[in-house]
């Protein structure tokens, strides 16, 4: 079932092609104005119409599905840890919840709001692919372990970097720089997400069955329902 490999790389695609998309219309109906700074993605997604879009965008990256298929692959290969299995799923959860926060309550209308779902989002999410690198070393399969480690060491260290860095620019208040960081750590994040595409092509298809005793059940129930009288 090679083909659930091109679910991250479809989210990873269709999300960076979606928030420049954004900037793009930002820029052209003067949402932004560059020669003031480069702007950050929530300023950029902040106005009407563009502001659907970010919304839309958002709510598409933060589907589950991806952060489900990992946990079950993991399990299901035997990993003996669990409990970090079962905590990533759980970052994983938030991190999505986060990104979902973070598209509808856009900047302009509740900055709070949107500040906790951007921490849920980065913050939350750099745990979350920390723990994979972890998961990396730990569980099945091992055929690409010797390059796909390490390029999500590098690319959580980047995300690590360029976190830290947008904090500090911004808090010092350097807004083009730190809104360059932010953009930069998005483009990694999606990259992360589309390393999962080297563990979901291993995926096997299991066809579910019923249970013998449950398919007599729904037959009498169906025969039932198309022969009221009988």
């Amino acid at each position: 079932m090679w083909a659930w490999a091109l679910l991250p790389v479809i989210l990873a695609v269709g999300g960076t092609a979606g928030i420049w998309a954004v900037y793009g219309v930002a820029v052209s109906n003067e949402s932004v104005n560059l020669t003031a700074g480069f702007p950050y993605i929530s300023t950029c997604g902040s106005y009407y119409p563009q502001s659907c879009w970010f919304s839309q965008i958002c709510n598409v990256s933060s589907f589950l599905i991806i952060v489900v298929i990992r946990y079950q692959q993991v399990r299901d290969l035997g990993y003996q840890c669990r409990r970090t299995n079962l905590a990533a799923l759980v970052l994983g959860f938030i991190s999505s919840i986060g990104i979902s926060i973070l598209g509808n309550f856009q900047q302009s209308v509740s900055l709070g709001i949107h500040l906790f779902g951007a921490f849920l989002a980065f913050i939350v999410g750099l745990v979350y692919f920390w723990m994979q690198l972890w998961l990396t070393y730990k569980a099945e399969p091992s055929q690409d372990r010797h390059w796909l480690g390490p390029l999500r060491a590098v690319l959580c260290s980047l995300c690590t970097v360029f976190l830290i860095a947008m904090v500090v620019l911004h808090n010092t208040g350097s807004k083009s720089p730190a809104a360059m960081c932010e953009w930069a750590l998005v483009m990694t994040f999606f990259l992360l997400f589309a390393s999962f595409a080297a563990e979901f092509r291993l995926i096997e298809c299991h066809q579910l069955t019923v249970h013998k005793q449950m398919r007599e059940k729904i037959t009498r129930s169906w025969l039932m329902a198309m022969n009221p009288e009988g």
